[in-house]
């Protein structure tokens, strides 16, 4: 519908089959545009009518709907009619309408109304809109006009309009946009900027990008040039949290209190429950509580001076037990300290920053750098001029135990040993650093004496704390020789001893031969064993026919000390690898001995050649004893040939087949010898074996016989057993039968006393319960009659004090003197004569002549009961 109503506003462009038509009937609320041929102009036709076409008329479109705008709604016309004073269209000289071009007009529920040409539907019929409470439209003008309130407004002028309302649209207003209130919750408040010069809803004047904040608790509907920035959280204060703020320009706080741009300070509990920031303050932070204890105390660097400001460069020092909050540009150096609590075997080592006067040692002045020792029992706080260095502990030394100590004013480096030591103010711990080769021995864990020959991997290392003394333990028969460089001279200690490393002394290492054959630098070791051990090389000679041959030689060897003094010990460790000289020595020796004897009497006299050769002859041409190195008095006293073999492929096999060969002619020797020995053995086992037999058989006749004589003897106890046991246990079977007839008679009539002493108290028991019963019973009845005659006589005297004594006495003599009356108003007088025995009731009689006067009534069953009683 809109499409053909804004086709009917252009004159000429809706044209439809229905332009060819003469005849268009028009039903109500409808409307047709024609166009007059011979004037151009369009006219409006409006139902309900039937209009006749002329020829020189156009009908643009078919018969529209009115516009119809409902109640609280609105549609936009653009390029409306213009109106006189009327209402009705104004029309030029030509007929044809004249509108306002450009223009647009809001119309609101009316009548149906056709659209004049050149009118077109700007704005589909809309709903007014209703603004609820709590909300407003934001609105601008456009146009320069005038509001029913004879408010002038400005194209370009804002202003809201709050509801709750209906809003009536106008062309020069233009609704920007729709504001909801915001709604501050308690501990809340709403950040404002002014958009531009106004005033808020207190009254203030607001320039333009001013912030404010609004506190007040409920909806907050921004003004016109106001826009909500955010809504602020209020910060909770407790005794146990402050808050950190910093002004971002100078102002006035809630209380008055002018804030220089930059400056902090500290909100608290005491100031108020919750603080919501200023538009100028800025949040740095929460702090929490410092809480220091009675074993506490912090020093506080940059402290606030009592005129509020940061005295720079300064410290405070704080003891607990105490609670507070680091104020803005406070800081605590490191942290809450414990208080240096100190026994008898610590100390502080202090040192002073500035000058000052120790109260703790007699106002003794202090420069700065000073260095003092104070010692336990006792607390210690130190104040803020001076440092703790180092908290010193005294070290327990035994008598083996010590440390090396250096002076930090002389660096003169002593050991102290056996003695609980704790270092002064000007001492501190020394690191004894050794050769690596030395420090691996010492680490390890391998005894030199037993673990001599244990070549198995890498022993355990244990670390060594190098500010103790060196300690090694010299195992018996051995010796360490240890060199001072300060002293420049050595020292030979002898074992079994323990060593103790001075500050400039070190051990002197052994570098011996070691393996087969002897490889030199194999044995590492701090000490010298002096033996008797041995050691074992394997050495090649070769014979005159030139046969090589490998032997394997093993040495015992000692060192021959007359005293153990500090020459001879010197003497011990002249040659540095004792092993390699003496293998050498012996070698040497042996092959030029060797080198001038044929292979076969090597092998037939191989022992007496290298030992003759080794240890030489003496003056009665005799081998010596011994082989003795002067130099370090190593002593050479035997040499045992493990084995020897040949180098050479062609010598080994021959020697090998005259082995073989020795071997076999004592193997078939000996095998002989074994034969002739066995069959010895065993004829003298057959005459043993023979002779035993006879020896047997005469001990089984023997005991054949001793058990013949058992056997009689065993029947003929067996017998006599027999019959006297038969007796026997007939007798007592007679014997326990008469004693258990005895006990079963006793048994019987003592159970028939029991059985009638039972029943003699059981009917004692009965008698007296029936007794007891019937007793009991009249009681209860004597009680129960007691009672009732009480009851009765409580009856009677309650009925007659009710009724009452004359009531009683009326009732009883009322009958007869009512028959009385009756006799005597009959006149009748008459004698009756009876005799005494039989009474006779006149007044019945009387009843009975005259006849009732009244009926006799029906008595009751309470009356019958009650005369029946008074009968009994």
């Amino acid at each position: 519908m809109s499409s053909r109503r804004e086709g009917g506003g252009g004159g000429g462009g809706g044209q439809s089959s229905h332009s060819n038509d003469s005849i268009y009937r028009i039903p109500p609320y409808y409307y047709i545009h024609v166009l007059d041929h011979n004037s151009n102009v369009t006219r409006v036709a409006v139902g309900p009518q039937t209009y006749i076409r002329q020829d020189h008329e156009r009908v643009l479109f078919a018969p529209q709907n009115m516009i119809t705008v409902p109640p609280r709604h609105y549609c936009i016309i653009e390029n409306p009619v213009q109106r006189d004073a009327d209402g009705a269209a104004v029309i030029d000289q030509n007929g044809q309408v004249k509108l306002c071009h450009a223009d647009s007009e809001i119309r609101f529920a009316q009548d149906p109304f056709p659209l004049y040409p050149g009118e077109s539907l700007k704005q589909q019929i809309t709903a007014l809109k209703i603004v609820p409470a709590n909300s407003a439209l934001r609105l601008r003008a456009v146009l320069d006009f005038e509001a029913e309130t004879k408010q002038k407004f400005v194209a370009g002028d804002e202003w809201l309009f709050e509801g709750p309302g209906t809003y009536i649209p106008k062309k020069e207003v233009l609704v920007d946009e729709t504001i909801r209130a915001t709604v501050i919750k308690p501990n809340q408040a709403i950040k404002l900027r002014a958009r531009k010069e106004t005033k808020d809803r207190g009254g203030s004047d607001r320039v333009t990008g001013e912030e404010w904040l609004v506190k007040k608790v409920g909806a907050y509907l921004p003004g016109a040039y106001e826009e909500v920035v955010g809504v602020v959280n209020a910060y909770v204060l407790t005794d146990k949290e402050a808050l950190h703020v910093r002004a971002t320009r100078t102002y006035k706080d809630d209380k008055d209190v002018v804030r220089k741009n930059g400056e902090e300070w500290l909100i608290t509990m005491e100031d108020t429950d919750a603080h919501i920031p200023n538009v100028h303050e800025e949040v740095v932070g929460v702090v929490k509580i410092t809480t220091l204890t009675n074993r506490q105390y912090c020093v506080i660097l940059d402290p606030v001076g009592a005129d509020g400001k940061p005295q720079l460069g300064q410290k405070k020092l704080v003891k607990g037990e105490k609670s507070f909050f680091l104020l803005p540009g406070e800081k605590l150096e490191n942290g809450i300290q414990g208080v240096y609590v100190l026994g008898e075997d610590e100390g502080l080592i202090l040192r002073a920053q500035e000058a000052f006067k120790d109260e703790q040692a007699a106002d003794k002045q202090r420069q700065p750098g000073d260095r003092w020792m104070i010692r336990g029992p006792k607390e210690y706080v130190p104040c803020v001029e001076v440092e703790v260095v180092c908290k010193r502990k005294a070290i327990p030394l035994d008598e083996n135990e010590g440390i090396y100590v250096r002076d930090t004013k002389t660096g003169k480096v002593r050991a102290v040993t056996g003695v609980t030591y704790m270092l002064n103010q000007d001492e501190e711990l020394w690191a004894k650093e050794l050769p690596p080769a030395v420090e691996k021995l010492l680490q390890s864990m391998k005894d030199p004496l037993a673990d001599r020959s244990d070549r198995s991997g890498p022993p355990e290392i244990q670390l060594r704390e190098k500010t103790r003394v060196v300690t090694f333990r010299v195992p018996h028969n051995a010796v360490v020789q240890i060199y001072d460089y300060k002293e420049k001279k050595a020292r030979v200690v002898f074992g079994p001893e323990l060593v103790m490393l001075g500050p400039d002394e070190q051990f002197t290492q052994l570098s011996l031969s070691g393996g087969k054959p002897k490889r030199p630098n194999v044995i590492k070791s701090l000490c010298l064993l002096l033996g008797p051990d041995f050691c074992t090389d394997i050495i090649t000679i070769e014979t005159a026919d030139h046969a090589r041959l490998q032997l394997q030689l093993s040495y015992n060897w000692h060192f021959a000390l007359v005293k153990k003094d500090n020459e001879a010990g010197t003497k011990l460790f002249s040659v540095p690898d004792f092993i390699g000289d003496a293998c050498k020595a012996i070698a040497s020796r042996i092959r030029g001995a060797v080198a001038g004897v044929q292979f076969d009497d090597f092998h037939k006299n191989s022992a007496k050649i290298i030992r003759a050769s080794v240890f030489g002859f003496d003056d009665k041409n005799k081998v010596r004893e011994k082989f003795t190195f002067p130099q370090n008095l190593l002593v050479i006293t035997s040499i045992d040939i493990q084995s020897v073999e040949p180098v050479d492929q062609r010598t080994r096999d021959s020697l090998m087949k005259s082995v073989q060969l020795a071997i076999e002619i004592t193997t078939n020797s000996q095998e002989a010898a074994a034969r002739h020995e066995a069959e010895r053995l065993e004829q003298e086992a057959k005459g043993r074996l023979e002779r035993q037999k006879i020896l047997d058989e005469a001990e089984a006749e023997k005991a054949r016989k001793e058990l013949l004589e058992l056997q009689a003897y065993s029947a003929a106890v067996e017998s006599t057993g027999q019959a006297k046991a038969e007796a026997q246990s007939r007798a007592e079977a007679q014997k326990i039968d008469g004693e258990a007839a005895v006990d079963q008679a006793r048994l019987k009539s003592e159970a028939a006393k029991i059985e009638a002493e039972s029943e003699l108290e059981r009917l004692t028991r009965a008698r007296e319960a029936e007794t007891k019963y019937i007793k009991d019973q009249n009681e209860l009845e004597i009680t129960k009659s007691k009672q009732m005659a009480d009851i009765e006589t409580d009856k009677f005297k309650n009925m007659v004090a009710a009724i009452g004594a004359d009531t009683i006495k009326s009732i009883a003599v009322a009958g007869p003197e009512m028959q009385v009356k009756l006799l005597q108003s009959l006149g009748i007088k008459s004698t009756l004569i009876t005799d005494g025995t039989s009474p006779i009731n006149l007044f019945n009689t009387a009843n009975g002549l005259l006849g009732a006067l009244e009926p006799p009534k029906k008595r009751s069953k309470g009356k019958i009961d009650d005369e029946s009683s008074d009968d009994e």
